[in-house]
């Protein structure tokens, strides 16, 4: 048997209205001063405002800061941190989707280590210790709720990462009831964007990869591909947001140990050059790069295909099954009624070198690919997703 090591969040509570008892839950953790980190859209829709009425009943002294932007920037982490320091924050909530949580994550352990963030980027080099810290997710996407892993942009266009255990969170609260609102095109990329995670853990070239992962991207595809497209049609569907909810929680913890790989590394310059939603960067570049792995990772796609799609069950050869497999995956983004070209979101074709060569930045996540991809081969994907 291999060695590995895995690691998630130590208390999870799923619970349809557990936003509501968030000081019931999460008091005695938080402390007296509560730097609470969200986006403004959320705000001014008011789907925060129960579980701050909850911690500013239980005495909670309330700091709210939701200026996090899509893909936030570091000058955003930066006003975070200082607002939680002006306060005297003993504690932080992160509330909304992968950007609010990555900058809370990042804020807790700033606050209170005042390590400079410029030697803390990359894989466990953060030394902490950071606030308690409890998260809480408004979309089912990112995982990031049980990932060690926060993502900021820095500059223009670059995004970096910082993965550390101490951005694994004291709590993961998930509520159902807080993604019922979310708009089908959003729904469904970040949809998309989960079951993107539990298919890279699963096929991961990561020494780490290890049979708890596997588990957990098998578990998380058949919640995924059971219920995306019913909650793409359906949003007020509570069970099938449940499941929703919980195949992104899955798939974090997955990928949180067996970390992604050549999709992600794609994508990331599809967002921080275009803006394109990072679920929405996934699904653009997802078929065409499993197209490329497949001479390499056929077999470990086949073993997941009938999971996330039952049809798929008895499908012929490994060969063919890997086939039907990603083209049962374009075909879903197709009906999800997502973009399926990068010419679809703005994106010029005269742009696709400079992708290329900022994809090869993202060596963290390139050596998790099952198949070595080069620059060219970075290029000749984005062509054929053109």
């Amino acid at each position: 048997m291999q060695d590995f090591v895995f690691n998630t969040t130590p208390s999870v509570i799923f619970r349809a209205g557990a936003a509501r008892e968030l000081a019931k839950h999460a008091s005695a953790k938080l402390g007296p001063s509560v730097l609470f980190v969200t986006d403004p859209g959320l705000r001014k829709l008011g789907l925060a405002d129960a579980a701050l009425a909850s911690l500013q009943d239980a005495g909670i002294k309330t700091t709210v800061y939701a200026e996090v932007e899509a893909d936030p920037s570091l000058a955003t982490l930066e006003k975070a941190v200082e607002a939680g320091r002006a306060a005297g924050a003993t504690g932080v909530v992160g509330f909304g989707g992968g950007s609010s949580l990555d900058v809370a994550k990042l804020a807790a352990l700033l606050i209170e280590s005042d390590e400079d963030i410029e030697t803390i980027w990359g894989i466990g080099n953060a030394k902490g210790p950071r606030l308690p810290l409890v998260l809480i997710p408004t979309t089912a996407g990112t995982g990031s709720e049980v990932t060690p892993i926060s993502i900021i942009t820095v500059g223009e266009e670059e995004k970096r990462g910082i993965s550390s255990p101490f951005n694994l969170p004291d709590i993961a609260l998930l509520d159902p009831e807080l993604t019922i609102g979310l708009p089908p095109a959003i729904t469904a990329a970040t949809g998309i964007d989960a079951m993107v995670h539990a298919i890279e853990a699963y096929a991961s070239k990561n020494a780490n990869n290890n049979p708890l992962s596997k588990m957990l991207a098998k578990q998380a595809l058949q919640l995924l591909g059971a219920n995306i497209e019913t909650v793409v049609s359906d949003g007020g569907n509570i069970e099938a947001r449940g499941s929703m909810l919980l195949g992104s929680m899955l798939a974090g913890q997955a990928f949180a140990n067996s970390p992604v790989a050549a999709v992600h590394a794609l994508a990331y310059p599809i967002g921080g050059t275009f803006h394109v939603p990072h679920g929405l960067s996934n699904a653009l570049v997802l078929p065409h790069v499993l197209r490329f792995n497949a001479p390499f990772a056929g077999q470990l796609y086949t073993e997941i295909a009938a999971d996330t799609f039952p049809h798929l069950a008895g499908n012929g050869g490994s060969q063919a099954l890997t086939a039907a497999f990603i083209d049962e995956l374009a075909a879903l983004a197709a009906r999800l009624g997502l973009p399926l070209r990068l010419r679809d979101v703005g994106i010029p074709e005269s742009a696709l070198p400079k992708l290329a060569a900022d994809a090869m930045k993202q060596q963290r996540l390139l050596v998790n690919n099952p198949r070595e991809l080069s620059e060219a081969d970075a290029l000749a994907i984005y062509r054929t997703a053109w």
